[in-house]
């Protein structure tokens, strides 16, 4: 079976920055899988070479077989990425928000699934708001309905719960976990512990650009004195001197 996503060798610079060293890392298809790291560690830099919106200085990165950078049309719409940042159009509706994602992807009846995006991310009453109405929160729900309205089969959550309430968390995973269980696969980053703990069957954790581990959850839990990830974190980062934060 293909990989859902594939990277070998990939490396990114940012000026003096070495962002990226030689990263190789594989995420199974139907996997649910967690790339974490302290700040800086080159988590988003990596979310940002597979989705286009950087180009790797070296290495091959693929999504679903296709490689970002020679079949980038295919490798797009194969993924769908929840970004950090709040963006959005403040002209819009959430609906046409929507409608409008939907025909990037020249999907032209998808209001069934948008239908179904609004009810399971709590958005219904919301759907002819304009999004400059919108709480943080809501807004935050908004962009993972935008990442998951083409249906792609790889979906890239960066920090997806940062700042948000109990109960958008809640039905939040439940709905990742749903879809994950349809056969989609789930990269997460997030800086809760206890959520990849909780949710994600196989654990990367990234330091100053390079993987330092990689294997089940399982396994990282039984290397520590403790079963928590949080210590093996914790222990990986110390090596090397380095704050002990997520």
């Amino acid at each position: 079976m293909v990989p859902a996503i594939e990277i070998r060798g990939a490396d990114k610079h940012y000026g003096s920055l070495h962002a990226l060293k030689a990263v190789d890392l594989t995420v199974d298809s139907g996997d649910f899988f967690a790339l974490l790291g302290p700040n800086g560690a080159g988590k988003t830099t990596l979310i940002n070479l597979l989705s286009g919106l950087s180009r790797p200085d070296g290495g091959i990165l693929k999504v679903m077989g296709h490689d970002v950078v020679r079949d980038y049309r295919q490798a797009r719409r194969s993924l769908g990425v929840v970004p950090q940042e709040l963006v959005f159009d403040p002209f819009f509706t959430v609906r046409e928000t929507l409608e409008i994602q939907s025909g990037y992807f020249g999907l032209r009846k998808n209001d069934e699934w948008i239908d179904d995006l609004l009810h399971n991310l709590q958005l219904s009453d919301k759907a002819e708001a304009n999004m400059r109405a919108l709480s943080g929160g809501m807004k935050r729900r908004v962009l993972i309905a935008q990442a998951l309205v083409h249906r792609p089969p790889v979906i890239v959550l960066d920090e997806p719960t940062a700042g948000v309430d109990v109960a958008l968390r809640q039905s939040l995973w439940k709905f990742i976990q749903r879809l994950n269980r349809e056969g989609h696969t789930i990269l997460l980053t997030t800086h809760y512990l206890e959520e990849a703990e909780t949710l994600c069957r196989r654990v990367a954790i990234l330091r100053q650009g390079q993987i330092v581990a990689d294997d089940t959850t399982e396994n990282l839990l039984q290397s520590s004195t403790s079963g928590k990830l949080e210590d093996v974190f914790v222990a990986l980062m110390q090596d090397e001197g380095e704050l002990a934060e997520p």
